[in-house]
């Protein structure tokens, strides 16, 4: 396997506002292929790991990725600009690690059209503002880049936060509008249940009931929205379990085994079993 880190940076005239702090960071997991099959291509999943738009989870991190390479796939997780950089940092960072990967195909030796993003959390929210937004023209124009570099193929959303509306995660808007957390236009385009169209790709998704500080009224809300536009969804909702499970294991959980949900330890099993049919 080789490993590789590469800057993805948005300019201030892209995003049209300023950066704070470092670029985003892409790490490339590749797989190598042994030598009966030098030329095997394969697909790509792109992580986006939670932590409310102010940090990012560890858990949600490289223990996941190990999970995507056994399955066969490269495997790239992006660490995302976070507060006090705003809306559309983060969503113009994955879009342009997208492009990157569609663009390295080759050398890479990656399925240009079998690129998913999967997201935890919050990182669940900047995968899923690519695959509502990825075909709209504020995006691509202001990368310039063309829609089709950038689109996701497929999305694997782990309990994400996506409507701003009553039932969301108060911090995350917080964290991702900044001084606009309280202009409406601002939270209903955010509001990315709003934003699903017929071109939203198709999605896995679960949560668990019981979550408290990512309400699953949300992904509820975006099942509705795929429903009325014809996107394919799987959707998986677990009766108990606190946010933030990653895998759901003794490897994943705190010293206090509060994110070690035997349940919900399947979820990877069958997003194993969705990326096959893909």
């Amino acid at each position: 396997m080789q490993i590789q880190t590469f800057p993805i940076t948005v300019t201030e005239e892209e995003a049209g506002k300023p950066h704070f702090g470092a670029p985003a960071m892409l790490t490339a997991y590749l797989l190598e292929n042994h030598e009966q099959d030098p030329d095997r291509v394969r697909p790509a999943v792109l992580v986006c790991p939670g932590g409310g738009y102010r940090h990012l989870s560890r858990r949600e991190n490289q223990a996941v990725a190990l999970q995507y390479l056994a399955m066969g796939y490269h495997t790239f997780v992006l660490e995302y600009s976070l507060a006090p950089n705003t809306f559309p940092y983060a969503l113009m960072e994955i879009a342009k690690s997208v492009a990157l990967i569609r663009e390295k195909h080759s050398e890479w030796k990656v399925m240009k059209d079998k690129i998913v993003v999967s997201g935890f959390s919050a990182g669940g929210h900047v995968a899923l503002s690519l695959g509502v937004f990825w075909h709209r023209d504020f995006l691509s124009k202001a990368l310039h880049l063309q829609p089709e570099d950038i689109r996701p193929d497929a999305m694997l959303l782990c309990y994400p936060v996506i409507t701003a509306t009553e039932k969301c995660h108060p911090g995350s808007f917080e964290a991702l509008l900044g001084d606009q957390v309280n202009d409406q236009h601002m939270r209903d385009f955010v509001s990315l249940e709003k934003q699903v169209s017929e071109k939203t790709p198709r999605t896995f998704l679960w949560h668990t009931w019981t979550d408290q500080a990512v309400p699953v009224q949300g992904s509820l809300l975006f099942a509705a929205a795929c429903e009325k536009a014809g996107v394919n969804l799987e959707l998986h909702i677990y009766p108990t379990g606190r946010h933030g499970l990653s895998l759901a294991t003794r490897e994943t959980s705190g010293p206090d085994m509060e994110r070690a949900e035997p349940q919900c330890q399947s979820w990877i099993s069958l997003a194993k079993e969705w990326l096959a049919s893909l």
